[in-house]
């Protein structure tokens, strides 16, 4: 199944840290209980990593007000065959 990171930008102001939070905790969102926040190191972010079948249900966990915004980057990893194979084609 798919991965992807969900990032949540809001203002880095104490009010833009309110309305996101109370946001979230009307939408009953994964983020109420599965995100990490950097806000109080002032990375006005939060963050999420889920396994989804599909970015638009990544997109689905964000409250509406902030969907536009929302930054949803679907993951992999890489085995070290893969990585060989890529140094390769790149040195070409």
């Amino acid at each position: 199944m798919p991965r992807y990171l969900i990032e949540l930008a809001h203002g880095d102001e104490h009010d833009a840290c309110v309305r996101a939070l109370q946001s979230i905790e009307q939408h009953g969102s994964h983020f109420l209980t599965q995100a990490d926040w950097g806000c109080k190191d002032g990375e006005h972010c939060g963050w999420m990593i889920v396994d989804l079948d599909s970015r638009g249900e990544a997109l689905q966990l964000v409250p509406p007000e902030y969907r536009q915004e929302a930054r949803i980057v679907k993951l992999n990893r890489f085995t070290k065959a893969q990585i060989a194979s890529l140094i390769a084609e790149l040195e070409g």
